[in-house]
């Protein structure tokens, strides 16, 4: 144990002095902050608030309460792992959160960050117009499953495919539809994309695949080395997933089926690549880069 750390684990005694400490030994480390959490003060009272089994939204009350010898080992733990192993916390807290939904995960699967969910929880409004309408839908690339999850929730009506190419990302899927009771609706497939989907066509087509280029892949901060590099990179310029995507979705889309695909910082590199689309870029909470949304007839 660093200096740090050993004199930190018999001096510190409040809720308020490992905040302190926390935020303190995450500004000091520069630790990247991608995955859920805006900055240090975030993340150190996430994991504080979930370590102690307290409620994620209420600091302020239990600030100044006195620990066990045993909480503040606990505590002392996460922050170190935090700190010297450079663990993104959700891996640390098996937890991740989209919207106010919650997953289960671990380093089997890529940590949930979708503009998607966004879209999701507004139904796609205003490009789909009848959400009880909708009986299909395919998430491509599912990893945890979270947007299948969100899209059963959406499309109250819809039969959804979560389809992923890692057999222990489904085995992580599988917890997280069972967590949300969605056995019924949610059907886990082990595919490379459309490889074994047959003939069978979607309403809704929905994929947040690896689109990290080559260069990106080779800077990325430590955090997201724990994560599955099948998740991340996808060739040179980011593209080759969203590539096949482009390529099959038409035959899988119904009449008036819709695409929707989440590509990073692509944008530019992907109109490039495919000047004849008319891709139509979705407003998402970071402005319009980010997730492009083409019918069935555009694909054609």
């Amino acid at each position: 144990m660093s200096n740090y750390f050993f004199e930190a684990s018999v001096t510190l005694y409040t809720v308020r002095d490992f905040l302190r400490f926390a935020v303190s030994r995450f500004n000091q480390s520069k630790l990247f902050f991608g995955h859920g959490s805006k900055d240090a003060y975030d993340e150190a009272a996430y994991l504080i608030l979930h370590t102690l089994h307290l409620p994620l939204d209420r600091l302020e009350p239990f600030l100044d309460a006195h620990l066990t010898d045993g909480e503040r080992a606990d505590l002392m733990n996460i922050i170190q792992r935090r700190v010297e192993q450079r663990i993104p916390a959700a891996y640390l807290t098996r937890e991740a959160f989209l919207g106010d939904f919650s997953f289960y995960v671990d380093e089997r699967v890529i940590i949930p960050r979708s503009f998607i969910a966004e879209l999701l929880q507004e139904q796609l409004s205003p490009w789909i117009a009848e959400p009880e309408k909708i009986g299909s839908v395919l998430d491509l690339c599912t990893g945890s499953g979270c947007l299948a999850i969100l899209a059963a929730d959406a499309f109250p009506e819809a039969s959804v495919d979560a389809v992923d190419l890692s057999p222990d990302a489904l085995a992580v899927a599988e917890r997280n539809v069972a967590d949300y009771h969605l056995q019924g609706r949610v059907h886990l497939i082990e595919s490379d994309m459309f490889a074994k989907l047959g003939s069978k066509r979607y309403d809704i087509i929905i994929s947040n695949p690896p689109y990290v280029d080559a260069a990106s892949v080779d800077t990325l901060p430590p955090e997201y080395l724990h994560e599955p590099k099948l998740a991340l990179g996808s060739g040179q310029d980011g593209l080759d997933a969203t590539r096949i995507i482009l390529k099959n979705a038409a035959q899988h889309l119904t009449a008036n089926g819709v695409l929707i695909v989440e590509i990073g910082h692509n944008r530019d590199a992907l109109e490039a690549a495919f000047p004849k689309l008319p891709f139509t870029w979705l407003d998402v909470s970071e402005g319009d880069q980010f997730v492009f949304m083409l019918h069935k007839n555009d694909l054609l």
